[in-house]
């Protein structure tokens, strides 16, 4: 580990001792500034014929530079900038990667904290009197601590240009767009569910591409997904398929129904472009999803349950009940941190045309996954 000071100052405080700290040499130059070398052991301190330090100190005095004018200009009390010198000039043995902490000033003292390699660091704090304290960073400050958190997290974001995530989402069914309903009775009506038993469910995978430079909010989300919904009537009242078509009548048997409903499964395909706003520490805020999808109809079903006799049975049935096969609407998504909430379209009719109500779905709910 290196430590570069860089400062005139007219006094020092002695580097302050750790157990794991064992080699150390004080350089001090004619203009009174000093380059401290601290190593773990004998063998690193070997090692360091290997560096081109007076290269590393040039580059990394125009650093604290950058560093100290980023936090002065900056909107937070602290500023966090990565450097590279490695990969800037490949093959001279610099720090893969050096990291400079930065704290606007305050009364009588002003503060760098510079990290090499993401292992070793020290901190270096001056007051308005020149007076120099120097401490490593293996005793870490919060405000340490939090930018080192900051920095994985850039880190991250910069470094992960797509990513797979899986979503799980459960809400609930309603109808949009119905049009008067003509009953095999010959009856003007309308299809009435029971909202809260007309559930939607959702699994499946949100693969997202960055759109942009590294820092960029915005990015486009596919994957496929698997959906299932239920559709459960209101009343003492079923679904029957005859005749081509697929109607809601009333029961006449006596029976009473705790449950009469109407399932479908489908696998569907979302295109949809999203924007992820962050804080000053990296954390997500804001989010905002729109777009559409296609999808087609796997299987459909009803299931009745009611009680005869003292005895409970549930009827299941499986048929196309006349439901369009092909689907395709809209979708999104807006959220705030970990919560995010949803919205589906489909701008299809759910059964085809003449063979049952005129109605579209609405399906809206809590993505407890993937946000």
């Amino acid at each position: 580990m290196l430590l570069f000071g860089g400062l005139n100052v007219a006094s020092a405080t002695n580097l302050p001792s750790a157990p794991v700290l064992k080699d150390t040499i004080v350089i001090r130059l004619p203009n009174q500034a000093t380059i401290t070398l601290v190593v773990r052991d004998a063998a690193q301190l070997r090692q360091m014929k290997n560096y081109q330090l007076d290269s590393l100190t040039s580059r990394l005095a125009g650093y604290i530079t950058q560093a100290e004018t980023a936090a002065k200009n900056g909107t937070s009390d602290q500023v966090t900038v990565q450097f590279y010198p490695d990969k800037d000039q490949p093959g001279k043995n610099l720090p893969e990667q050096i990291r400079i902490t930065t704290r606007k000033k305050q009364p009588n003292s002003s503060g760098v904290v510079v990290l090499l390699n993401k292992k070793f660091g020290v901190n270096v704090t001056t007051n308005d009197n020149g007076d120099v304290s120097i401490k490593t960073s293996d005793i870490q400050t919060k405000a340490e601590k939090t930018a080192r958190r900051d920095s994985t997290r850039l880190s991250k974001i910069e470094n992960d240009r797509t990513s797979t995530d899986f979503i799980f989402d459960l809400g609930l069914n309603a109808l949009a767009n119905q049009k008067a309903y003509t009953s095999p009775g010959g009856e003007t009506d309308a299809l009435d569910l029971r909202t809260e038993g007309s559930r939607y469910v959702n699994i499946g995978f949100d693969w997202r591409a960055r759109l942009g430079g590294k820092r960029s909010p915005m990015s486009i989300t596919v994957g496929p997904q698997f959906a299932f919904n239920n559709f459960m009537l209101s009343g003492n009242n079923k679904w029957v398929n005859e005749n081509g078509r697929t109607d809601i009548v009333p029961e006449t048997s006596g029976r009473q129904y705790e449950k009469s409903k109407l399932g479908t499964s489908s696998i569907n395909l979302p295109l949809m472009l999203r924007l992820q706003l962050r804080d000053k520490h990296y954390k997500n805020t804001f989010s905002l999803g729109a777009g559409g999808f296609v999808g087609y109809r796997i299987k459909s079903w009803t299931k009745l349950k009611y009680t005869n006799d003292g005895n409970s049975y549930k009827d299941r049935e499986v048929d196309s009940y006349n439901m369009e096969n092909f689907l395709y609407g809209m979708q999104g998504t807006i959220g705030y941190g970990s919560l995010e909430l949803f919205a589906k379209y489909n701008m299809n009719s759910l059964f085809k045309t003449n063979a049952g109500p005129d109605t579209q779905v609405v399906s809206f709910g809590l993505r407890l996954f993937g946000n």
